[in-house]
């Protein structure tokens, strides 16, 4: 028996999968229903009012439940909740999953895991086989200290709702991500003013091009690394301008060396003075906040868009092989533990393009590996000692990413699902054999 940690899209992959192999699992979730973050009502969700996918429904769904034609192409948060609600009700899921439950501890019980579960007030401990842990990624906010003390408002955008919390109000952005972009836009028809602070530079990619969402163009002839880096900025370059073109500091990395901005809007109102552009922070005293460029500005609210750390509050770092000073578990693939067999860390990957599926892909490597190991077959023997050998070693394909913790477990698409494909067969071809 195996306990699944979450009900997010990773769980669901999870618990699909291993459903699929004929593994028994129970399944663990905080909230009183599927879905994760996108689920707004779940109060453990940092999901807002206007949140829509960043990438399109076709390059995100799984494979074998695609998305209703009558769904957008970029879809809202409430289309989403139903999408997973009627995945797990279509392939009978739900039953497996104790809600209202949240996972207290996770420990080694001799080739075991104990884990210890609260619900209602009451504990309980079990032991099982093995744990996939799909908790997610995106729900413990990385808020930087301001150098100094603001005596406004300051939030993070993980405890963002709605628009209305800026009505009227003097507003300043810290942060440009997916999230940062949709919430100064949001800012826009309800504060007085607004004003975005930036470090660094982005890529700005709109979502739709010649009509299409823009994930779905091209892809079909593969070009070497720096040729497609060169070729997709100019492009960019040509149809969006440079952000430095609208008061921002334009990238000092190549294309695809961080995850880009999928947002033109953001574009649109800082061209017509809508949001202004600040430059970093220096120091806050008051209200005021002061600039590295001498300028400085009040503000009545602060909102850090500055992204999420992992977190995985319920077990010790060092039974995720994650040293004390790095971002991210050293792990092979991003969830094969390198010493234990029967521990998963399952959805610490992000890659552009990934998707639910690439991540479904990842929840059937593990069970197949599972089930082969269960079978003692060479292949997963195999596979047993390369994850020994090759754990923290990055499928980057060549990209230089950038020095962040949001960067510490990003790979590249195709290098990451190539290799998953590789494993995939070569388990399944050492079963039929």
């Amino acid at each position: 028996m195996y306990a699944v940690i979450g009900a997010g899209p990773m769980g669901l992959a999870c618990a699909r999968n291993l459903q699929k192999q004929g593994i028994p699992f129970t399944g663990f979730e905080l909230h009183s229903d599927v879905g994760g973050l996108w689920d707004i009502d779940n109060p453990h969700s940092t999901m807002y009012q206007t949140a829509h996918l960043i990438s399109s429904k076709r390059m995100t769904e799984f494979e074998e439940f695609p998305m209703k034609d009558s769904v957008a192409q970029y879809p809202s948060h409430h289309e989403l909740k139903t999408y997973f609600r009627d995945f797990v009700d279509h392939f009978g899921l739900r039953q497996y999953y104790e809600f209202s439950t949240r996972v207290v501890r996770v420990e080694p019980d001799g080739d075991q895991w104990q884990v210890t579960t609260e619900h209602d007030g009451q504990q309980q401990s079990r032991t099982f086989d093995g744990v996939m842990i799909a908790n997610g990624t995106l729900h413990t906010p990385n808020q930087p200290d301001l150098p100094g003390e603001f005596t406004g408002e300051l939030m993070h955008s993980a405890d963002y709702r709605s628009p209305d919390v800026f009505r009227d109000k003097r507003v300043l952005i810290i942060g440009c991500g997916n999230s940062g972009a949709d919430i100064a836009v949001d800012a826009v028809h309800h504060a007085r003013s607004v004003d975005m602070s930036l470090r660094r530079g982005y890529y700005f990619l709109p979502k739709f091009l010649k009509g299409k969402p823009i994930d779905t163009i091209g892809g079909k002839l593969k070009l070497p690394r720096p040729l497609k880096q060169r070729l997709d900025a100019a492009l960019i370059r040509l149809v969006m301008g440079k952000p430095s073109d609208f008061g921002l500091p334009d990238p000092d990395y190549r294309m695809y060396e961080s995850h880009p901005v999928i947002n033109s809007l953001i574009l649109h109102h800082l061209g017509h003075g809508d949001i202004r552009p600040r430059r970093s922070i220096d120091r806050v005293a008051g209200k005021t906040v002061h600039y590295s460029d001498g300028e400085s500005a009040d503000y009545d609210l602060i909102l850090m868009a500055t992204g999420y750390l992992l977190d995985y509050p319920f077990i010790d770092r060092a039974h995720l092989n994650w040293p004390e000073q790095e971002d991210a578990p050293r792990l092979y693939l991003n969830m094969m533990h390198p010493g234990y067999d029967n521990l998963f860390l399952m959805g610490m990957v992000e890659a552009t393009g990934l998707g639910w599926e690439g991540r479904n892909q990842q929840a059937r490597l593990a069970a197949l590996y599972i089930r082969e190991r269960q079978k003692g077959s060479a292949a997963a023997e195999a596979l047993r000692q390369l994850k020994k050998e090759k754990a923290g070693e990055r499928l980057d394909g060549g990209y230089n990413y950038i020095k962040l913790a949001r960067m510490a477990y990003y790979v590249n698409k195709d290098a990451y699902l190539d290799t998953l494909a590789d494993h995939i067969a070569e388990l399944q071809t050492d079963d039929k054999g």
